[in-house]
């Protein structure tokens, strides 16, 4: 639509900036379905699809995994991982510019860099996104203050989250330390949850009180209110392997040997400040 159109021009002049989701009708579904970049996104896909296709019912695509479906109100965290971004295959031009793009940004020092953010903000019912352009720019403690800001959902910090995306994250690290020749070079790392608001329950209130706690009465109005946490599910994933090469695939005539140094490094990294992040928010 035209007002599609308008919306995603103000979108790509703003790195970071926040979308209000209509507060009538159900948040999670405007989400999936109203968000106007990734609609956009998909458009401009079908359109190429279209175009490109030798006959005009048949298309060639690759099926990918929505890894939010399961998610009512889906915060996705893009990281980009590793201290070299360029393939083997890469062009001089190409490789010059990945290089410039690593030292110009936290890439080079940390070994990761933000490559987009999505974050629900449940003060506001507003989506704040981060694109790559402003995650380049971003020195080490600005790049912390945007992962606390990830696990900030406008209210209060999702404590409960940091252990699950820290085991998950030293245990992707355990088996990459393991592997011979692998090299993930420009892949990324999501991290996602659920940005759906859990219900708050009050301090001193009896177990069958709890039992009938209501939305209404769980108003930060209807008195003072301590947030517990839930048990919430975090999905972590590599993705984007373009680039990615080991011994065993034969097509490429570089072999490197032992772990990919720089996604690991990067890995630590991420996985230190995390737990900077979770030890100064129980202070």
């Amino acid at each position: 639509s035209h007002k599609l159109e308008e919306e995603f021009e103000w979108l790509k002049k703003s790195e970071v900036l926040y979308y209000t989701v209509e507060k009538k009708g159900n948040v999670s579904s405007q989400l999936k379905h109203h968000n106007p970049w990734s609609m956009k996104c998909h458009q401009q896909q079908l359109q190429r699809m279209k175009e490109n296709a030798k006959h005009r019912n048949q298309y060639k695509f690759i099926l990918l995994e929505n890894l939010t479906s399961r998610y009512e109100v889906p915060c996705v965290l893009d990281l980009k991982m590793g201290t070299r971004q360029h393939g083997d295959d890469a062009s001089e031009e190409k490789k010059a510019n990945q290089i410039r793009k690593c030292q110009q940004s936290t890439s080079a020092v940390i070994g990761v860099r933000v490559c987009g953010m999505q974050v629900y903000q449940a003060g506001t019912g507003q989506l704040m996104f981060m694109n790559k352009y402003h995650g380049r720019k971003l020195s080490v403690q600005g790049f912390k203050e945007a992962l606390y800001q990830f696990f900030h959902n406008g209210k209060y910090l999702r404590r409960e989250l940091f252990e699950s995306v820290i085991k998950k994250l030293t245990e992707l690290k355990s088996v990459l330390e393991k592997q011979e020749s692998y090299r993930f070079y420009s892949s990324s790392l999501l991290i996602i949850y659920d940005g759906k608001e859990r219900q708050e329950v009050a301090v001193d209130s009896d177990p069958e009180d709890l039992e009938d706690l209501s939305e209404e009465s769980s108003d930060e109005s209807a008195g003072a209110y301590a947030y517990k946490p839930t048990a919430s599910t975090v999905d972590v994933r590599m993705i984007d392997f373009a680039h990615t090469t080991c011994k065993y695939y034969g097509e490429d005539s570089v072999v490197h040997e032992g772990q990919d140094t720089g996604y690991v490094f990067g890995l630590q990294n991420l996985i230190d400040i995390i737990k900077e992040i979770r030890d100064e928010s129980n202070e």
